[in-house]
């Protein structure tokens, strides 16, 4: 147990002298571009041209970081630093730096004056490192650009890490956002037998870019208040005098790991009873503490003003340069480094031995459970035979699979499904054989609950950023997950998507940094199967988010039956390194492929159905091609085109028709926009490389044409897919509204086929006809016409 009452007089002021070369580094960071240690006077051609970064974050951060060093001596404990704050990147690089993580992960930024002066040159410059925490930054798994998530990643770091405890700093103006305010629920999904801890450290600074935060003017008892409703337990760290400060913070430190250890000793020794009152610091500290106290006549530390670069004009104007010098100088460089340019040793031997450093800490580089093991889809898969006609919830024997990976790695818990209340409606309710819905929830309450305990392992929340966030801490610390939506409801969290995709995008450039665990999301009721809902749960924007990524870390799987979804689920579980959209419906559907089947097709990318089209009805010595090729991607635009295909070869029989279908989306690019990407000859062997393509696709058309950008002849592609049209109806009326219906495929290939062929007339007018029928009769009978609803893939030919 940590003591404050130990610490003296001269060790805080040890500390306090740590924090000043923490915040020398940074304010150099900003600034310099040479003579790192001020070994001279400072003139304007040691000033970088372009000042770039932000300040006023910073000392609060190396505040923190300082009293966690503390802790992590004197206890051993292991503590995961997530810097909520954006841009507080040169507060935790200086940091890093100092405890000799950083020289060691970049060995040309060494610990002596050449290695300090390419630290100071390579922040915010070109070829060198960003204002804000993100990969590069050792110790990170929380990218500090966009805000809102970091107390979500650091509860996910947390789940089934018993050991671990993530720090969390969340600055005030980040508190503001939608995210981070979900993110304090995190006391109700934490177990304290099974998880480790999260210690929230609120840092009050008052001021965001320009303006006052919300809780910066709100009084400390109504913050606590705001916090104690959440199920935190806060103490009050202000002042802004470092001395008394450093104190308080040293016992709220002390107060916060022993309640902590506290906590998890009793819930390990008798049981999870109800919700811990976890502890939380509130620190109020000036923003820009120990900067200018004014600039050109204007607050500028305790104000908006410090935000980013106090002296915006250091090169042209000479009293700004006078005016960082004497700012530089007032930390006292000389007495924090030495000759050659290293931390004093009074002040590196406050620092945590290698393996503890927050920087090195294993769990934010990746390095976590074993691999997934995830259970052969054999026992799983569907008797799809007769094709087409057998029906089952697609996502219902994913769901089996994923409930005997809960059971395989029950001693050893390295999965966790998350959704948010959703897991029974996206049929993959399996899971609750083999665990509960994780809720902390005091006893009286938990009479009328099914399937709910303080030890089950599925997340279910309903925020989307809460589910997305949690996984994605869950992840960067090396375990596996799966997040499932609604389609639509994806778009809530398509940023989060977008960043993680990012971070991944870097982190395989940094070979110190693991592989992970790939981000798997699964979505479900997508845009063209709602039934009873309406426009608003209609939407398939995510693949086009998605798409736009960068080709290295992104997939985009539309499998088209449950076996599809087996042989897709069993490789995206285990990937790493990924972020892989996999999109298919939960309602009944038709069953076309053995498992067998399905995992060639899904190693293929796309494949020519022969039992679909009729080519192999002509012999191939006569040299004919297909008059069209008909095309399909998703579950549903695969019915609506089979169903096109049966009624073109019952009608038509002389037309020369192909089926392909398409489950990896990715493999219709070109290969060097995409690993995945077919290459041309294997591309023309599909779609050939003159005839028309009439392409049934599940999202927006226009997704799936910049797919197809730089391919042979891309106008020859004729895609109907979703087009923002909905409402509450019938499944066929939706394919209807978006014209991408069996009968609107039909006439679509019939006018890109070449020849006049006899029966082609009827069967247009046959469409048209039906088209027109099912109008009337889905708003008499309410339901779809016997011959859509019923009807059921058979040989055309019988």
């Amino acid at each position: 147990m940590v003591d404050s009452a130990r610490d003296t007089a001269e060790d805080l002021e040890l500390l306090n002298r740590y924090w000043a070369a923490a915040n020398y580094l940074t304010v150099a960071q900003i600034y310099l571009q040479d003579n790192p240690l001020l070994r001279e006077p400072l003139r304007p051609g040691h000033i970088k041209p372009r000042l770039l970064g932000h300040w006023g974050t910073s000392p609060g951060i190396s505040l923190i970081y300082a009293h966690l060093n503390r802790v992590i001596r004197r206890t051993g404990a292991h503590v995961l630093f997530v810097t909520g704050p954006g841009h507080g990147g040169p507060a935790v690089v200086a940091n890093t730096y100092l405890e000799g993580t950083y020289s060691e992960v970049y060995p040309e930024v060494g610990q002596d004056l050449q290695g300090l002066r390419r630290l100071v040159r390579q922040f915010s410059t070109p070829g060198g490192i960003s204002s804000h925490v993100g990969p590069a930054t050792p110790g990170s798994i929380h990218e500090g650009g966009e805000l809102g998530y970091s107390l979500m990643h650091a509860t996910g770091a947390v789940m089934d890490n018993p050991e671990l405890i993530a720090a969390c700093v969340v600055g005030d103006g980040e508190a503001e956002t939608g995210p981070l305010e979900a993110s304090w629920k995190a006391p109700n999904f934490l177990n304290a037998a099974r998880d480790g801890a999260v210690l929230p450290i609120l840092h009050l600074n008052g001021y965001k870019i320009s303006g006052p935060t919300v809780l910066g003017c709100r009084t400390d008892a109504e913050v606590a208040a705001l916090l104690r409703a959440q199920g935190w337990e806060p103490v009050v760290v202000s002042g802004d005098d470092p001395g008394a400060v450093h104190r308080s913070m040293a016992a709220a430190m002390d107060g916060a790991y022993g309640r902590i250890r506290g906590i998890q000793a009793e819930a390990r020794e008798q049981g999870v009873t109800g919700p811990a009152r976890w502890p939380a610091i509130v620190l109020r500290t000036p923003k820009g503490w120990t900067g200018p106290r004014e600039v050109d006549g204007q607050p500028v530390e305790g104000s908006f003003r410090s935000h980013q670069v106090p002296l915006p004009t250091v090169r042209e104007n000479p009293r700004h340069l006078a005016q960082l010098e004497s700012w530089l100088r007032s930390y006292r460089p000389e007495k924090l480094f030495d000759d050659d340019g290293r931390l004093v040793a009074e002040l590196a031997a406050l620092l945590p031995d290698a393996p503890l450093r927050m920087g090195a800490l294993p769990a934010s580089r990746g390095i976590g459970g074993g691999e997934l093991p995830v259970p052969d889809a054999g026992p799983y898969a569907v008797d799809a035979m007769p094709r087409g006609q057998v029906k089952v919830h697609s996502t219902a024997p994913f769901g089996e699979l994923l409930r005997d990976t809960y059971l395989q790695t029950a001693d050893d818990p390295r999965f966790r499904l998350f959704c948010p209340d959703e897991t029974n409606s996206n049929r993959l309710g399996a899971v609750f054989e083999a665990t509960d819905r994780c809720l902390v929830v005091p006893e009286q309450a938990a009479g009328t609950l099914e399937h709910v305990s303080a030890d089950g392992r599925v997340m279910e929340v309903l925020s989307e950023h809460l589910c997305q966030g949690w996984l994605e801490g869950y992840l960067l610390t090396g375990r596996y997950g799966l997040f499932a939506s609604y389609e639509a409801f994806a778009m809530v969290s398509a940023s989060m998507t977008i960043q993680h995709a990012k971070w991944l995008q870097h982190s395989r450039d940094l070979p110190w940094r693991a592989p992970v665990p790939s981000l798997n999301i699964l979505l479900t009721s997508t845009c063209w199967r709602n039934d009873h809902n309406g426009f608003s749960h209609q939407g398939p924007g995510l693949i086009d988010s998605v798409l736009s990524l960068s080709g290295s870390v992104v997939r985009v799987y539309l499998p088209p039956d449950a076996n599809s979804l087996l042989a897709v689920g069993e490789h995206v579980l285990k990937s790493k390194d990924y972020v892989n959209l996999v999109v298919i419906d939960k309602q009944e559907h038709p069953q076309y492929l053995s498992l067998e089947e399905a995992r060639k097709h899904a190693a293929a990318g796309a494949s020519v159905w022969d039992w679909a089209g009729n080519e192999s009805d002509t012999p191939a010595a006569d040299g004919h091609r297909p008059d069209v090729v008909l095309a399909c991607a998703g579950d549903v635009p695969t019915q609506e085109a089979l169903a096109a295909a049966w009624l073109i070869r019952r009608h038509v029989p002389e037309l020369r028709l192909r089926v392909v279908n398409v489950i990896d989306a990715m493999a219709l690019t070109p290969p060097d926009v995409h690993p995945h990407g077919l290459s041309q000859d294997a591309f023309e062997e599909l779609f050939t490389s003159d005839v028309d393509v009439v392409m049934a696709w599940h999202g927006y058309a226009r997704a799936l044409h910049q797919l197809l950008h730089g391919r042979t002849r891309p106008e020859r592609f004729h895609v109907r897919g979703y087009n923002e049209q909905g409402t509450t109806t019938t499944p066929f009326d939706m394919v209807v509204l978006n014209k991408v219906s069996r009968y609107h495929l039909v006439m679509e290939a019939l006018r890109r086929t070449p020849r006049n062929l006899a029966g082609a007339e009827d069967l247009l007018g046959y469409c048209e006809s039906m088209l027109r029928a099912h109008t009337t009769y889905i708003r008499e009978h309410f339901e779809d016409m016997p011959e859509v609803k019923d009807w059921a893939w058979t040989d055309p030919a019988n």
